[in-house]
């Protein structure tokens, strides 16, 4: 049973208060059920003696028999011979009594004595009991007193061992201060280092593009280029005028080269890996199954996604304006063009694209740009295609601040809203909106945890804030990317 602190040690006390209960319910019933004093009754008075010594004198009143001679003589022998016999029968029933009252007597006054005796004992026995139950009482009622003494010196034990566990804790708490002291030493200087080695490793990827980059312009045979790259991967024509260009223009100089290496280690280092954005961009997939024609991926930079149609049996190819990304990706076999959107998709028939993908690309366009190609894509998609266009959300300001305002080739950020007006303004359908990639809960706003703030802000202020910090939450730290997705409608044949 998981019970907690505060619920055992109010059970504790419950089951203490209740023994206390019981303890001096049953000491009450002790004290009632000791005896009272026994009144005992006194012994029974003596036996009457006074008149005993008589009755032993008085118990012969027979006469001696008479000695007189004659008539007289005659005569009273005559009276005694016929009275003789009842005196003697009386003579003898007196002597019988007295002799039984004579031993009556001896035994009643043995008796007599020993009721005497038995009265003091039982006596003294009530007296001696009375005392023992007042000192059982006596006793008792110290149990309490014992015991608390005994919980003294538990407390005072107690108390010895609580001092060497504050000491104990003191010397572990100075300890552990010593190794976090020590453990920010350790990380400052591991977070130097991994500074440092994430620099330098940019800067090892930087100079690996720049040596690609030379090695190719200098190995390339001195022939026109198809098109003239620019030096980000997603900053196309400054605006929807610029026409394709031709074969016919001259190949771009080393230097223009050199320039275009820089954004792809921008990319390495700001955007994240390519296993990171492949497995971000597998959700868009979807989208483009079943497809028999190709799908184009717009500023496709190093062919994540191109990678992910071909994996699941979709045709697709791309388009990217920076040299060196569309060269590592032809490297890898990838059906990439480098050329700009506007310009590309004019050169396309109409309606032949399964399906057109655009991964932070809109962002970097100037605004008429953004419009003809969208245009454009309309025009050259197949009925019933699909539009996905993926870029950040300026709406909020995790993403615009640490986004959108460190790539400087970002021109013109788009409200969500306002990108899915312009597409539909283009002629699409079913355009949705899909919120993607939600702030970490660390980097948004936290609300006043309210026994923080006890005794600092009342509680009405502190739900106030929190109710504050919810709404901003729910405004400002929502979603770092959005994407547009829309459906050219199909014909009425279809």
């Amino acid at each position: 049973m998981n019970e907690s602190l505060e619920a055992r040690l109010r059970r504790l006390k419950e089951e203490r208060d209740e023994a206390d209960r019981r303890y001096n319910d049953a000491l009450t019933a002790v004290d009632q059920a000791l005896p009272r004093q026994l009144a005992l009754p006194d012994p029974h008075a003596p036996i009457d003696e006074e008149q005993l010594a008589r009755l032993n004198d008085a118990w012969n009143t027979l006469p001696s028999p008479p000695a007189a001679a004659g008539l007289k003589g005659r005569l009273t022998g005559f009276i005694w011979r016929t009275i003789g016999p009842y005196l003697e029968r009386q003579l003898a029933f007196n002597s019988i009594l007295v002799q039984h009252i004579n031993r009556n007597i001896e035994a009643r006054r043995v008796a007599h004595e020993r009721e005497l005796q038995t009265a003091a004992a039982l006596r003294a026995h009530v007296e001696a009991v009375n005392a023992f139950h007042a000192r059982l009482m006596v006793y008792f009622q110290q149990f309490t007193a014992y015991v608390d003494t005994r919980d003294r010196d538990t407390y005072g034990g107690a108390l010895v061992l609580n001092a060497a566990l504050g000491e104990l804790a003191e010397t572990q708490g100075k300890y552990r201060e010593s190794l976090e002291a020590r453990e920010h030493r350790y990380e400052a200087r591991t977070v130097a280092l991994t500074a440092a080695h994430e620099e330098l490793r940019g800067m090892i990827g930087i100079a690996q593009h720049a040596i690609t980059a030379l090695k190719r312009h200098i190995e390339a045979p001195k022939a026109p280029s198809a098109s003239v790259p620019a030096p980000s991967a997603s900053a196309p024509a400054p605006s929807a005028s610029v026409p394709a260009l031709s074969s016919s223009v001259p190949a771009p100089s080393a230097s223009v080269f050199l320039d275009a290496y820089k954004y792809v280690g921008f990319e390495d280092q700001f955007r994240g890996s390519q296993a990171v954005i492949r497995e971000r961009q597998e959700s868009y997939v979807p989208y483009f199954q079943g497809l028999t024609a190709d799908v184009l991926d717009i500023g496709c930079g190093r062919g994540e996604f191109i990678e992910l149609l071909n994996a699941h049996g979709i045709p697709a190819r791309g388009i990217d304006l920076n040299h060196e990304m569309a060269e590592q990706c032809r490297a890898r076999g990838l059906n990439v063009t480098e050329a700009d959107a506007v310009g590309y998709l004019a050169s396309l028939p109409g309606g032949s694209l399964g399906g057109i993908f655009a991964a932070q690309l809109v962002e970097h366009l100037e605004p008429a740009y953004l419009l003809r190609m969208l245009d454009l894509a309309f025009e050259k998609l197949q009925p019933g295609g699909t539009l996905v266009l993926e870029t950040l959300n300026p709406a909020c300001w995790t993403a615009f601040f640490e986004s959108y305002i460190r790539d400087i080739t970002h021109r013109w950020p788009l409200h969500p809203e306002t990108l899915k007006y312009l597409v539909t303004a283009s002629g699409f359908t079913r355009v949705d909106v899909e919120f993607r990639s939600p702030v970490a809960e660390q980097d948004r706003l936290q609300p006043i945890a309210l026994a923080a703030a006890e005794g600092t802000m009342p509680a009405d202020a502190v739900e106030a804030f929190n109710g504050n910090v919810e709404k901003l939450n729910a405004r400002l730290f929502t979603y770092m990317d959005y994407a547009v997705v829309a459906g050219k409608p199909p014909t009425l044949g279809d």
